[in-house]
């Protein structure tokens, strides 16, 4: 069966430290993936799609807490 054509898309418009991201697990290692991203980034609440499929954003920007504090 021949692959349909992709419909046309409107141009995303993307921010730096930003990615949009397609995990393809079973639930269980899932957990494990979103659990080690949360500890180190901020995503958001993952968007789930029948099958196997999350969809979440994750900000790579840095997380850390200001240590110089107002200056």
């Amino acid at each position: 069966m021949p692959r349909r054509p992709r419909p046309e898309r409107e141009e995303r418009a993307t921010l730096p430290g930003i990615a949009e991201v397609r995990l393809r697990a079973d639930e269980r290692t899932a957990e494990v993936v979103l659990d080690v991203l949360r500890a180190n980034f901020t995503i958001t609440a993952p968007r789930e799609y029948p099958s196997d499929r999350l969809y979440f954003t994750l900000d790579t920007g840095n997380t850390a807490a200001d240590p110089g504090g107002d200056e």
